[in-house]
């Protein structure tokens, strides 16, 4: 999307707005079709945390994708939106027993990544399928905040448990369809996440019923020029094998399953924000826009890197900027970063911001969420408007107290 595009866009919907390109969407979904291409029943399962609208989930069921839910909500925003229960997997952490049946009415896939709650749900529904989350305790990338596949992680049933796992299997009679992993965001290490996978193969031989085995994601993308991304291609030679050889040799007919999100959202959003005022102090020129960490909060929750544009002036000599927000708060988006002379009322363009971007957004200081729009082939489609003093007030209840 040119730049000229960009800032025609926030003439016409305002600023700040989240933009996302379906094209960079299906071309990401495309890529990791491809390549599998040699593994006969592969299913790749979007994970709707990364972002949730609606508009972007039919795209992946145009697709003939999954969804992969971890609440309630999130499962019905899959049904809204079209998805069939049974291309819908529910995935919780930490949840009761009371949810997940909720979710099991609704006639989805059941993945339970704890012994208390496979238990209790064994003895009162054997006959259900339910698939099992592992922790293989490998890390194949990312720092403590967004990897799950270690020792100290709440997610999963430890594979040094697995004996426990077969005892309730076998202690009540319950059916597991599938079996479970994911190691966390940013796996760059293939050799690292492929050690993982062996170990999930070895968990499923003794699983007489086992339908899939989904590996996860957490498939790091690029964030800047010259940045270390997952070499999908390099993966799919190296997994592709090892999951044709297991087929072979156990002779089960398994699908090869996975959940992305940042990987087939992320780089198609665009966080479109304008400058207020530019701030020079002793020391540091900030440039401080209308949007916060309330409506992107990874670089403050994640120390996440953002690569940051200024699309007014892209020919402009380059000048250090710190980029803050308008929360009242330690509000970041970049810190000493080179970007083109910025003044006030330039658009600047974040990018990166697909994944757990809107999705992680709140009304903290009583700011609207922005718009999103959506673009497909040089068209431009309002797929949430931008909120309103109206939507900020909408549940509370007034109440007139005697003092």
């Amino acid at each position: 999307m040119e730049n000229k595009f960009l800032i025609s866009l926030t003439k016409k919907y305002e600023s700040p707005l989240y933009v996302y390109d379906a094209e960079k969407i299906i071309s990401q979904y495309n890529r990791l079709i491809n390549a599998f291409s040699s593994v006969k029943k592969l299913k790749i399962n979007y994970a709707v945390k990364a972002l949730s609208n609606i508009s972007i989930l039919k795209i992946f069921k145009s697709l003939n994708a999954g969804l992969d839910t971890v609440s309630v909500q999130e499962v019905q925003l899959g049904l809204k939106a079209g998805f069939a229960p049974h291309d819908i997997i529910f995935t919780p952490n930490g949840v009761s027993l009371e949810e997940i049946e909720q979710a099991m009415g609704l006639g989805v896939q059941i993945n339970i990544d704890n012994l208390s709650i496979l238990e209790q749900f064994g003895q009162k529904y054997p006959k259900v399928p339910v698939c099992i989350r592992m922790n293989p305790h490998i890390m194949a990338g990312g720092n403590s905040k967004i990897s799950v596949g270690h020792i100290d992680s709440k997610f999963g049933i430890s594979i040094h448990q697995l004996p426990l796992i077969h005892r309730v299997v076998k202690n009540t009679g319950m059916l597991i369809n599938g079996i479970h992993m994911h190691t966390g965001s940013d796996i760059y290490d293939i050799d690292a996440f492929i050690r993982a996978t062996e170990i999930l193969f070895d968990s499923a031989r003794d699983l007489q019923d086992l339908e899939y085995i989904d590996f996860g994601s957490g498939f790091k993308v690029s964030y800047k020029e010259g940045d270390v991304e997952t070499d999908i291609e390099e993966l799919g030679i190296k997994l592709s094998k090892k999951f044709n050889d297991y087929i072979k040799s156990t002779g089960k007919d398994l699908t090869l399953m996975f959940e992305p999100g940042k990987f087939l959202v992320s780089e198609a959003g665009k966080l479109l924000t304008s400058v207020n005022v530019v701030k020079q102090t002793t020391s540091t020129v900030f440039a401080s826009v209308d949007s916060g960490l309330n409506h992107l909060i990874r670089p403050m929750f994640y120390d996440a890197y953002h690569h940051i544009e200024n699309i007014s002036n892209p020919g402009g000599k380059e000048r250090f900027y710190t980029v803050v927000g308008y929360i009242c708060e330690t509000d970041t988006f970049g810190s000493n970063r080179q970007i083109n002379e910025i003044k006030e009322g330039d658009v600047l363009c974040i990018n990166n911001a697909g994944a757990y971007a809107f999705s992680m957004a709140s009304n903290y200081n009583s700011r609207y969420r922005p718009a999103e729009v959506l673009v497909y082939q040089g068209k431009d489609y309002l797929i949430r408007e931008r909120e309103t003093i109206e939507d900020l007030v909408y549940k509370q209840v007034e109440v007139d107290i005697d003092l």
